[in-house]
């Protein structure tokens, strides 16, 4: 079942909503983001991370959306099709804060709340500094502790990265969408096309480096005392083949977390939803069926 054909599809399917100022920061931001399905079953929040946006999740989603569940996937500020402009920071509380905005402008309490990459360091944040949010929580091949990829902070130097040109960026971007997928072939070029689509301009390839800047391991650090507290019952759900997030990381946050369940999905890498779509969205909804 797609519903999308291309990520010009999913682009097109997109809302668009602005949050006010002081909401998230200190001018008004707009945020683009998927909302399907009917919500018979609950509502599951999405979280991508670097340097991907919803778009990540095309293959899940409608496995999700088909077993009842309304998901709501944004982009993440500076991230595909939300607000780009180099006027604010990207951290992972900036981040938080502008879904706890999200979820409230759209009449949300209480959610589903799944995270990849660095979106699992900002779902972490919600469980711990916003659990009134958080119902179950899913955390996959997330940044956490003080790992964090090489290239992806490379981009973070702007003094390297500003006056490169765009094909150097979108020969970086292709080597890191291929090393992050176990299995080659599902490296398509729709796959490809679409998640490097929001950087390949001037402007897109800005608010990467921007984006690329924010990458912080004090943020992440600064969780690990809080592990702990968190409530709402979490699976951890790991690519094993991940250069870059390993799974001791995965199964050390499991132990951490308080009656957390680590779950390996095989011949999968980073890139999980798009390496095995099916085994992703088949243990989510087994979780939170549980």
């Amino acid at each position: 079942m797609a519903l999308w054909e291309t990520w010009q599809d999913f682009k097109a399917a997109q809302q668009e909503i602005e949050l006010p100022a002081g909401t998230v920061v200190h001018i008004p931001v707009t945020i683009r983001y998927i909302d399907v399905g009917t919500g018979q079953t609950g509502t599951i929040l999405l979280m991508h991370g670097i340097p991907t946006w919803g778009y990540l999740y095309h293959a899940v989603i409608p496995i999700l959306v088909k077993a009842g569940y309304r998901v709501i996937a944004p982009d993440f500020l500076g991230h595909g099709w939300s607000d780009r402009r180099d006027r604010f920071d990207r951290s992972f509380q900036d981040q938080a804060r502008m879904i706890g905005a999200l979820l409230s402008a759209l009449g949300l309490t209480r959610v589903q709340v799944v995270g990849h990459d660095t979106g699992g360091a900002v779902a972490l944040i919600l469980a711990i500094e916003q659990p009134h949010r958080v119902n179950r929580l899913v955390i996959s091949n997330a940044v956490c502790y003080d790992r964090f990829d090489d290239d992806m902070l490379d981009f973070g130097h702007p003094l390297r990265w500003k006056s490169r040109s765009l094909a150097d960026l979108e020969t970086a971007l292709e080597e890191s969408l291929a090393m992050g997928l176990a299995r080659p072939e599902r490296l398509t070029a729709a796959f490809r096309a679409g998640i490097i689509a929001p950087w390949i301009s001037e402007e897109g390839k800005l608010s990467l480096l921007r984006n690329a800047s924010a990458l912080n391991a004090n943020q992440t650090m600064a969780l690990v005392d809080r592990h702990g507290t968190i409530t709402a019952r979490t699976l951890v759900l790991w690519g094993m083949d991940d250069p870059w997030q390993k799974a001791e990381d995965g199964k050390q946050l499991a132990s951490e977390i308080p009656g957390a369940r680590f779950q390996p999905i095989e011949n999968a890498s980073h890139w999980i939803q798009q390496d095995a779509p099916e085994a992703f969205a088949g243990a989510v909804l087994k979780f939170l069926a549980s």
